[in-house]
């Protein structure tokens, strides 16, 4: 049945927040996984349909579900990223800020890429710095002198999840740091480096959930485009 309240769309199998924009800058976005690509199309479709000046962005798709959604949607402005596992659909923002995603290695990337992405489009600029981790403490070092160009950091780890501390201790940037769940057994599928990042003994870093390059990057973007110089 209809809803009653205008700032929700009842499609059946799932109600849609229309006044999400209005309330906190940015549109709702689409958690992929576990949805059938028939209900990410229907939900992308509405999304655009009310929010026609904003990039609306569904994330973890398999590549199968990329191909059935990329070929349905009503929308000929789309971003495929098959290593974010995403899709955006319409305009994205001219950007605000800038955030700088710090990857410690090549197998991080997918969360480093879904973070970068996020950032494009809550509405600021992302730069990739990959394959920095702490094994070659050399390579961080090497980018030292950038960390300090951005508004806010995003740092994306796994392992023993240590980055974010070196970073944290180089740069008074705001820093978000990402734990993924990349590593042997004893990483716990991420725990181990969750853990090393919550006790960090770096001041000033804070830590999302395994493997949310998502939530890191909508943090990071808002964090940007509030401290920007305007």
């Amino acid at each position: 049945m209809p809803s009653d309240d205008p700032s929700v769309a009842n499609l059946g199998f799932a109600k849609l927040d229309l006044d999400r924009m209005s309330r906190t800058g940015d549109p709702e976005t689409v958690y992929g996984a576990s949805k059938s690509a028939e209900q990410i199309i229907e939900i992308l479709n509405r999304l655009r349909k009310e929010h026609p000046q904003r990039a609306v962005m569904a994330t973890r798709l398999e590549p199968e579900k990329l191909d059935q959604v990329m070929e349905a949607l009503e929308d000929n402005q789309v971003i495929r990223d098959d290593t974010a596992r995403a899709l955006v659909v319409g305009p994205v923002p001219e950007p605000t800020g800038t955030v700088g995603v710090i990857c410690a290695g090549t197998s991080d990337l997918p969360v480093a890429t879904e973070a970068a992405l996020t950032v494009q489009v809550h509405g600021s600029a992302a730069t990739v710095i990959s394959d920095v981790g702490v094994a070659g403490i050399h390579r961080i070092l090497s980018v030292r002198d950038q960390l300090s160009d951005f508004d806010c950091l995003i740092v994306v780890a796994g392992m023993e999840g240590a980055l974010p501390s070196v970073v944290g201790g180089l740069s008074g940037t705001p820093l978000v740091a990402v734990p993924t769940s990349v590593g042997y057994g004893t990483s716990f599928g991420g725990i181990s480096a969750l853990l090393g990042m919550l006790n960090s003994c770096a001041p000033g870093v804070v830590v999302v959930n395994i493997d949310n390059g998502y939530g890191a990057g909508v943090h990071a973007a808002r964090v940007a485009r509030a401290t920007a110089p305007q």
